[in-house]
């Protein structure tokens, strides 16, 4: 078997792909570099998808920033020492972002006559992104059998979230029991110069409180 995985180089998408790997799929990992401010995030999938022993790792440029619309994606400030339990979609939302990405993800599951896809979305620790939750993930397998040919043709796509209901947490925790290596991935939206994380923006706090609450010590900042 072989699925088409999203894989952006944080802690999500890499334990995402490698329940997917325990399951048995061979794993073709898309990496897409969208101009997000965060691009280290690209060199973390390179190390992750390595560490994964992934069939194939495509990496493809759109550029997501004469759109606009989001702090990831332009100058606008990140957010910093947000309250996650205030209500709103915050400014790091990109505009359709998961549904762009399952799209080209679909469509090279296609090529590779894959019929599985990957995302390491979660819809209980995150900032609130609408395209993180379970209807979404329903309504886009909808889509992926009107819009394809082999969809048309009888071929049932599915789109795998398995850290959808679970908590930072237990993600963390799944990826230790796993032997995953955290040290490798990034997660901060708007790391420093020398590519460390602020520690304040929203994907930093919900790492942070992740690693806390599972008792495990995150090893980018170990000793720190």
């Amino acid at each position: 078997m072989r699925a088409v995985v999203l894989l952006s180089g944080g802690l999500d998408s890499y334990t995402a792909a490698a329940i997917t790997k325990r399951d048995g799929f061979s794993l073709c990992a898309l990496t897409i570099a969208y101009g997000q401010r965060h691009a280290r995030e690209v060199e973390a999938a390179r190390d992750v998808a390595r560490a994964l022993g992934v069939e194939r790792h495509l990496e493809l440029p759109l550029d997501l920033r004469p759109i606009g619309g989001s702090a990831l994606t332009s100058d606008a400030p990140v957010p910093r020492g947000r309250d996650l339990d205030e209500p709103g979609i915050p400014s790091t939302y990109v505009p359709a972002r998961n549904t762009v990405f399952l799209s080209l993800a679909l469509g090279w599951a296609e090529v590779l006559d894959a019929r599985d896809l990957v995302i390491g979305v979660n819809a209980l620790d995150y900032s609130g992104y609408p395209d993180c939750r379970p209807a979404f993930i329903e309504a886009f397998e909808r889509l992926a059998s009107l819009a394809t040919r082999a969809g048309v043709e009888g071929v049932r796509f599915r789109v795998h979230a398995p850290l959808i209901a679970m908590t930072k947490a237990e993600i963390i925790t799944r990826g230790v029991e796993l032997g995953l290596d955290y040290g490798l991935t990034h997660s901060c939206y708007d790391p420093k110069p020398d590519g460390s994380p602020c520690r304040r923006c929203d994907s930093c706090v919900l790492r942070a409180r992740g690693f806390h609450e599972a008792g495990v010590t995150d090893p980018l900042v170990r000793g720190t």
